[in-house]
């Protein structure tokens, strides 16, 4: 049977990220130039586990390895329902990224200062993806600094939504 109309192309069903973890803290230590997405190779029980939330990457860091970059520390709970598991907890992770981004990283890392910090782990249209930072530490001044700055924002946004809504200030 032939049709005279063609066919129309099959939607890509998309789905919102799910965010699984996210390092709240690397935003406060660092500063963050630059972020990269990129895929990690994981074992089935991991991707099961990551489903239920079970992941930290409070203690996470990429470095390179071989010319590749890889993903240490990341907590990814043992899969226990089954009463099996096939994975580490903590086990090293490769990080998967176009050949290009990867040099372009290690340019970067490779300067004084900089280092490549985990900053969020999500599902992306089923993929598990970790976001990356190329991050510079922050001293301790610069950390306050930040806050106060963070502080005086909030406030000036509160005293404009009073005025636009006519009420008197504070």
């Amino acid at each position: 049977m032939r049709r005279d109309t063609p066919r129309p192309e099959r939607a890509r069903r998309e789905t919102p990220r799910r965010m699984v973890a996210s390092n709240k803290k690397a935003r406060h230590e660092y500063e963050i130039l630059k972020t990269y997405e990129a895929g990690l190779v994981l074992l089935g029980t991991e991707v099961k586990s990551l489903r239920l939330g079970h992941a930290s990457l409070n203690e996470a860091f990429a470095q390179e390895r071989d010319g590749e970059l890889h993903l240490y520390g990341l907590h990814i709970a043992e899969y226990g329902l089954r009463g099996w598991s096939a994975h580490g907890p903590r086990r090293i992770r490769k990080l998967l990224l176009h050949r290009s981004e990867i040099h372009r990283i290690l340019d970067k890392i490779r300067e004084p200062g900089l280092t490549l910090v985990p900053l969020a782990l999500y599902f992306d249209n089923g993929w598990a993806k970790v976001e990356l930072g190329i991050a510079k530490g922050r001293r301790e001044y610069d950390k306050r600094q930040v806050l106060a700055q963070r502080d005086a924002d909030r406030e000036i946004a509160r005293a404009m939504g009073r005025a636009l809504k006519g009420r008197p200030a504070g």
